[in-house]
């Protein structure tokens, strides 16, 4: 097992500039392909251009794809994002179906960098109260209480039933006749 987490920045979860609440941006704003036109690692990067380029750039219309032939080295796919990161991906010996999958997945990025949360949950503006609990407006008197306790036990909105709502109604709206007097 590795110890790798350990040195991960920390922080809280965020997005940029609440993206999705009004419209979504797509994040990844420039790609680069670096590749060789004759080595052999570059196959899988050379084959996703001939096949699968053209079908990339139509889905993703606000991100610039940039070719870039270099001779003798290993192909590599550089992104850059609306933030100013950049993250870099060697992509020697991939295939068409990785190249794929790793520009799907920097496409869905938001290029914040990888951190490993505080907490999953955070805001702007904590409460001064704290965090409420089912525990929290609970009568005092249950600490100390012996169970079964006769009171507490007890339902505690034990109102009258709907059979004995309309009783009442009923003898509510009785008429009492009043005495006919005798002429």
């Amino acid at each position: 097992m590795s110890n790798k987490h350990l040195f991960l920045p920390s922080g809280f979860i965020r997005t940029p500039l609440q993206n999705g609440l009004g419209r979504y941006i797509p994040q990844l704003q420039r790609i680069t392909l670096k590749f060789c036109k004759n080595h052999g690692g570059s196959r899988g990067v050379r084959d996703f251009i001939e096949t699968d380029l053209m079908e990339f750039a139509k889905t993703n219309p606000g991100t610039v794809v940039y070719l870039k032939p270099r001779r003798h080295r290993y192909p590599c796919m550089v992104a850059e994002y609306l933030n100013g990161e950049r993250e870099y991906l060697s992509c020697h010996e991939f295939s068409r179906a990785e190249i794929q999958k790793w520009l799907s997945y920097m496409c869905t990025r938001s290029g914040i960098p990888v951190m490993r949360f505080r907490k999953y949950q955070h805001t702007d503006y904590p409460s001064i109260q704290g965090v409420w609990n089912p525990f929290t407006h609970q009568a005092p008197e249950i600490n100390v209480a012996q169970f079964p306790h006769e009171i507490l036990s007890k339902p505690v909105n034990n109102g009258p039933t709907a059979t004995d709502q309309l009783i009442e109604i009923f003898k509510k709206t009785q008429i009492k006749d009043p005495v006919k007097p005798e002429h």
